[in-house]
């Protein structure tokens, strides 16, 4: 069933837990993540991010990820994950998604709270939820890899700044930058927890979590302790579906030769030919398996 953000933070805040939204940029990924949620019967929140446009662009995979998300077992979320114009988060919310998120986090101070504010009154108006950032988490979700040291495009969020922020925009959640960072991480990061806690008591609203791929468990149920209802994550989601369809088709091979070049054909265990569909059910099955492990850590039931 399709449900707003805020619906299923207001389910969070009452079980202390924290929802999982994932980046879909394509049907195995919508498939993956909806069938985990509902093997679990926990909420789940399905998202685009304007960075993947290139690879989807949303008119095409937003009315897939609107109509799965209608047709699941469990409460579904179709949310705009860093959407960077107002244009683009209208086109969104003008074509049923139920949340959006403006990151103007690059932006000075005042334009990123005026931007988020139009953002806020357009999300309403069509009965949506709206996340905003202060701070900011450097790499956008490009899956790139990403170091724990410093990085001078990564702001950690100030909690009277935030206050401000919140009651200027009227969001129903705040993307916070305490240590994560977008990608894959080279060393372990360094998370300041009590950011986390600072922003929840002086702002009164849910706390998201970006960058959380490669984040412990233990890291993953402090912030929870701390916070945070929601957490971000894709990266180590969509390595996953990448090794398993590399560890299959690395498995074996026949060497063939035609008009003088020499290939593999690759075949299955019972000797058959693996065919593009062989391909796509591994990369859902694993990427499937790896969003239920995140959700169980994330679900502190």
């Amino acid at each position: 069933m399709l449900v707003t953000l805020k619906e299923v933070l207001d389910l969070c805040e009452a079980r202390e837990c924290a929802v999982g939204s994932f980046n879909t940029p394509n049907l195995e990924a919508v498939i993956a993540v909806i069938k985990a949620a509902e093997e679990l019967n926990v909420p789940v929140i399905i998202q685009h991010a304007q960075v993947h446009e290139e690879l989807m662009p949303l008119k095409v995979i937003g009315p897939i990820m609107l109509e799965q998300a209608k047709k699941a077992k469990v409460p579904v979320v179709a949310h705009i994950d860093h959407g960077e114009t107002l244009d683009y988060i209208y086109q969104a919310l003008d074509m049923g998604f139920t949340s959006v998120m403006y990151d103007g986090s690059t932006l000075p101070f005042a334009e990123n709270a005026a931007n988020t504010k139009l953002a806020a009154a357009m999300a309403k108006s069509k009965g949506a939820s709206v996340e905003g950032e202060i701070g900011s988490m450097g790499r956008r979700e490009t899956g790139e890899k990403t170091s724990a040291e410093p990085d001078p495009d990564k702001i950690y969020t100030d909690p009277d700044e935030a206050k401000i922020f919140v009651e200027q925009t009227g969001i129903d959640a705040l993307a916070c930058s305490f240590g994560t960072t977008h990608g894959v991480y080279v060393t372990e990061p360094k998370l300041d927890f009590t950011v986390v806690e600072n922003v929840r008591r002086k702002c009164k609203i849910p706390v998201v979590m970006h960058g959380g791929s490669g984040i412990s468990a233990e890291d993953f149920q402090k912030a929870i302790k701390a916070g945070v209802r929601k957490i971000n994550y894709y990266t180590y989601m969509a390595m996953a579906g990448g090794k398993a369809v590399a560890d299959q088709l690395c498995r074996k091979g026949t060497p063939i030769e035609k008009d003088g070049i020499s290939y593999s054909l690759v075949r299955t265990d019972d000797d058959k030919p693996i065919m593009y569909h062989d391909i796509v059910s591994w990369g859902i099955e694993a990427m499937k398996e790896n969003c239920k492990k995140a959700m169980e850590i994330f679900d502190m039931r």
